[in-house]
């Protein structure tokens, strides 16, 4: 029986995963402490872990980031990271990182499982194997490995073969490392400096891949290929979905007969405050359509928040996902990775819109990878979103490609090559 210890930064789609990772290691009889914000404690415990609290004055509630950080509002790409890395995973490092010390110094610990955005585990990285733990890296977002064959993560660009492709990447590498990124970069180092008396040498975005082990949670198909990928990265393939218990069919469950295209609409539990991004944008753009029906989840808010809503529109607040993906034709979504990920694994094509956060990396890779269209943009237009939708039903070329990476996914047990990881990694010597 191992001793583990878990952290995350406090938000819904860092948690929920990393949760279904102590269940599975709790259920082969291990020790699973979660270190994360106070607002998870009750979900910790129900999975029968030990639930550790994040200190309070490092503990940011990054599902109400919007309402507490305002001038957010608007950015993108490069300036959302930038805004994001500084305000609220720079300040609640020094805490995150006391927390993560003080718990390895209360019992033994086997190894520390961490999401790459928890701060204090990346700063505990930077300290000599004999020193800590082994720190398993869990990618549960896109992976970030800087490579050759990629442009740098968080820009949003496809890889470009040949020479001129990696020109390209390591022009857009140095920009990005000076100019984009640069001032963060160097706040990092200028932090780990001061906390641990070590610094990331300008590599804090890519720390991950620099654990002792780092656990992508997708398949191959659906990344980027890297001819320099690092030795620590083993594809797992996604994660068991664990959609919300006990959710009840609705009353206009018998329509999906089959007898006409389902598309699903949604702007996932997080990113749904205003539905005027994309959830309406594709009500309205494909409103009256005998030939299609629309089902919208609104991800936990009141359904009437949606306002009225045509006659080709079923609404639920949250939907029976494990009966209803293997219906659909297409999902049109905002680019979560684990829902992109799930209509993937049933081989069902998809319509993005999404370019916050890793949003814009995951978009990217749908279009990328042929499995669906990549609108590009954090504010949908009804008009596009309804030709992309066509485009997806007409050209069978989307579903044959989203198809192609489920039957891949399919292969894979995530939760057996976590433990596989595992099993090498704690027996590794710490010379």
């Amino acid at each position: 029986m191992g001793s583990y210890l878990i952290t995350t930064t406090p938000a819904h789609g860092h948690v929920a995963p990393l949760l279904t990772i102590a269940r599975h290691l709790i259920a082969r009889r291990h020790r699973v402490r979660f270190l994360t914000g106070a607002k998870y404690a009750d979900a910790v415990t129900a999975a029968g872990a030990e639930f550790l609290p994040i200190p309070p004055e490092s503990d940011i509630d990054l599902d109400r980031v919007g309402e507490l950080l305002p001038e957010r509002a608007g950015l993108a790409g490069p300036a959302a990271i930038r805004f994001d890395l500084r305000n609220i995973f720079f300040k609640p490092a020094r805490g995150q990182y006391d927390a993560l010390l003080t718990a390895i110094q209360a019992e033994p610990t086997d190894a520390v499982l961490t999401e790459g955005l928890y701060l204090g585990a990346a700063l505990l990285a930077l300290r000599p194997r004999a020193e800590r733990p082994p720190i398993v890296a869990l990618g549960i977002f896109p992976l970030g490995a800087p490579s050759r064959d990629t442009a740098p993560f968080g820009v949003g660009m496809t890889p470009m073969a040949g020479w001129i492709g990696r020109l390209r990447n390591r022009v857009m590498t140095t920009i990005a490392d000076k100019a984009i990124f640069g001032p963060v970069l160097e706040e990092a180092d200028a932090l780990a400096h001061e906390i641990v008396g070590r610094s990331f040498d300008g590599s804090f975005m890519t720390w991950n891949v620099r654990a002792d082990a780092l656990v992508q949670f997708t398949v191959p198909s659906f990344e980027y290929p890297r001819s320099d990928l690092p030795s620590t990265v083993t594809f797992a393939g996604p994660l068991p979905w664990m959609p919300p218990s006990a959710v009840e069919f609705p009353d206009w469950w018998d329509e999906l007969d089959g007898s006409r295209p389902i598309v699903h609409v949604t702007q996932g539990t997080v990113a749904n405050t205003d539905f005027s991004s994309l959830v309406r944008p594709a009500i309205d753009g494909l409103a009256d359509r005998d030939d299609l029906l629309v089902i919208v989840t609104t991800g936990g808010r009141p359904v009437d928040t949606l306002g009225p809503v045509p006659a080709n529109v079923r609404v639920g607040s949250y939907l029976p996902y494990r009966e209803l993906f293997p219906k659909l034709d297409v999902l049109v979504t905002n680019g979560g990775y684990g829902g992109v990920q799930q209509a993937l694994a049933h081989g069902v094509p998809l319509v993005v819109a999404g370019q916050t956060e890793d949003k814009i990396e995951v978009t990217a890779r749908v279009g990328w990878s042929g499995a669906g269209i990549n609108l590009k943009t954090n504010k949908a237009d009804a008009a596009k979103v309804a030709r992309a939708v066509d485009t997806v039903l007409r050209d069978p070329s989307y579903r044959a490609a989203a198809q192609r990476i489920g039957a891949d996914m399919r292969k894979t047990d995530a939760l057996g090559t976590l433990d596989d990881v595992l099993e090498r990694v704690v027996a590794l010597p710490t010379a």
